[in-house]
């Protein structure tokens, strides 16, 4: 009984792992397939939408900020969880890598999932004096809601002008930061991020502090493909099939993606406990894939890859909040 119950658990763990989450990719999706007498004879990844899937999907899993100008201080710590909201153009036919798209072969003008993705995320942050006073580090984990996909997050912050509270002056930092993908088979993902925060520490009747925040961060967004299995339900190994295996296919490596993002915020606190609400605003892409030895731009459904592929990613908005202990 032991040993058939165990046999039932190992089925339904390996069934779980086996099964794609509505969020998870197949980047399969993004190809063009050539056909002869039925069969396929050659693939070709769409750089155009690989790029624009990239492109939002980097803004998804983009570090984190929702933090004020001013560092925790040399002795400060804090720990906290937030929660994220990031809209997507859901509509446009390359989201159709969603695993849970109702129209995976993107034949229907319908959404691809909803028009929005969630993450959660827990981190712990730092003050220090070194390498240089009003410095801070941090770093955590997020999660894609609906996904098995992770990215784990770091950050640096050092403040130029911090402290002067009493005087109707801002604080001032630059912060780089870094998400790395993981667990997505098909696609490997690093976002890098340079952002410049000015804030302004405000008391409220002695016991609540208030600092808003403004600033600009630039997010450079560098997706690298992964062997794709462009033909999943035909064996290799069965007869006649044999050759299925040349129809695996990668995206060249492209330039790296650029996007710009404005931040609005808050941070509130009383006692050690801290509320932080944010917004983001992402700038619509557009930096370009620039191929050597062609001037070709790559359109929908294109059956080259040797194309210089434009980032038509749309602008995107996102909305968080974080709380936490703050000491």
């Amino acid at each position: 009984m032991i040993r058939g119950a165990l046999v039932a658990l190992a089925v339904v763990l390996a069934s779980r792992t086996a099964a794609a989450d509505p969020n998870d990719l197949v980047l399969s999706r993004l190809a063009t397939r050539m056909i002869d007498e039925g069969k396929v004879i050659g693939v070709v990844g769409q750089n155009l939408e690989f790029r624009a899937l990239s492109s939002q999907l980097g803004v998804v899993l983009a570090p984190h900020l929702l933090g004020p100008a001013d560092t925790l201080g040399f002795g400060g710590f804090q720990f906290d969880v937030d929660v994220s909201q990031t809209a997507i153009d859901s509509a446009q036919p390359y989201w159709r890598a969603l695993a849970g798209s109702p129209d995976p072969a993107g034949n229907r003008s319908v959404a691809h999932g909803p028009g929005v993705l969630r993450t959660i995320g827990i981190f712990a942050h730092k003050g220090l004096w070194f390498p240089l006073p009003s410095f801070e580090i941090g770093a955590g984990a997020v999660h894609l809601v609906e996904s098995t996909t992770w990215t784990a997050q770091a950050y640096g912050k050092i403040s130029l002008h911090e402290g002067y509270h009493d005087l109707a002056l801002p604080s001032i930092a630059v912060r780089a930061a870094v998400s790395r993908m993981m667990n997505q088979r098909e696609l490997d993902m690093t976002v890098g991020s340079l952002d410049l925060t000015i804030s302004k520490h405000v008391a409220i009747a002695g016991t609540w502090r208030l600092d808003p925040f403004i600033g600009y961060d630039l997010l450079v967004i560098i997706p690298r493909s992964e062997v794709i299995d462009a033909t999943p339900d035909i064996d290799p190994l069965a007869p006649g099939d044999d050759m299925d295996a040349n129809n695996n296919f990668a995206f060249k490596d492209q330039a790296a993606i650029v996007r710009h993002r404005i931040l609005v915020g808050a941070k509130l606190q009383y006692s050690i406990m801290q509320l932080t609400f944010e917004a983001q605003y992402a700038l619509a892409g557009s930096s370009v894939d620039d191929r050597a030895g062609t001037a070709m731009a790559c359109e929908p459904k294109s059956t080259t890859s040797n194309c210089d592929a434009t980032d038509i990613a749309a602008a995107q908005l996102t909305l968080s909040i974080s709380a936490g202990v703050d000491f």
